[in-house]
């Protein structure tokens, strides 16, 4: 059983290699925020469940997949604003800066298509969240430091859990993965929605580059 990835996300591809699965990369072209604002109104939670199914579906029709295609995406929840991908440093800052010694929730939103066969015999998708808590004595050294990598700019919150941003990290109350990009549990639960056993995604040794 083949599992196709709609995401350019290097964290949910290293998250699914850990997990033992080698998906097969798709990149969906998705305008994120002309389908947000088509949408209207959402909740963070129904925002990136959106677009997760958007990124899934807009890989679907190519009679040559055989398997199951995910779709995911992230943000993040604070002062119940939400925040994406901040892009720009002076914008990865401010949000630093504000977020420091403080917790939010870190939404991700995944979305399965059945496309066994090479055609769409069904979807279904879950959202999983997770709390994240920010280290209070972070000092602007430090915040300069780490947007000066890049690394902040290209991710929702404008940090990572599995790379230089863990240690600005106290705790996370929720799925650890879920952080990452890609709930491995709640993909499970999908996985076996089509009647599919997990360990039948596995085509990789653990420890393989």
């Amino acid at each position: 059983m083949r599992l196709y990835l709609a995401s350019t996300s290097p964290a949910r591809l290293a998250t699914l290699r850990a997990a033992g699965i080698d998906p097969v990369l798709l990149s969906p072209g998705v305008d994120e925020e002309a389908v947000v604002a088509a949408a209207g109104p959402l909740t963070a939670a129904e925002m990136v469940e959106l677009l997760a199914r958007r990124k899934a579906e807009a890989v679907t029709g190519d009679p040559e997949i055989d398997g199951l295609v995910l779709g995911g995406d992230s943000a993040f929840e604070i002062d119940d604003r939400i925040y994406g991908k901040p892009h720009r440093p002076e914008v990865a800052k401010e949000r630093w800066m504000r977020q420091r010694g403080r917790a939010g929730v870190l939404h991700s939103g995944h979305w399965l298509i059945d496309h066994r066969g090479g055609r769409v015999g069904g979807a279904h998708g879950a959202v999983s969240s997770a709390t994240v808590r920010f280290a209070a004595d972070l000092d602007e050294r430090e915040i300069d430091a780490y947007i000066a990598t890049g690394e902040p700019l290209r991710v929702a919150g404008a940090f990572t859990i599995d790379s230089l941003g863990a240690a600005f990290i106290e705790s996370v109350d929720g799925d650890p993965h879920a952080v990452v990009g890609l709930s491995v549990a709640t993909l499970r639960t999908l996985v076996r929605g089509f009647g599919i056993a997990w360990p039948d995604l596995w085509n990789r040794v653990p420890g393989q580059r």
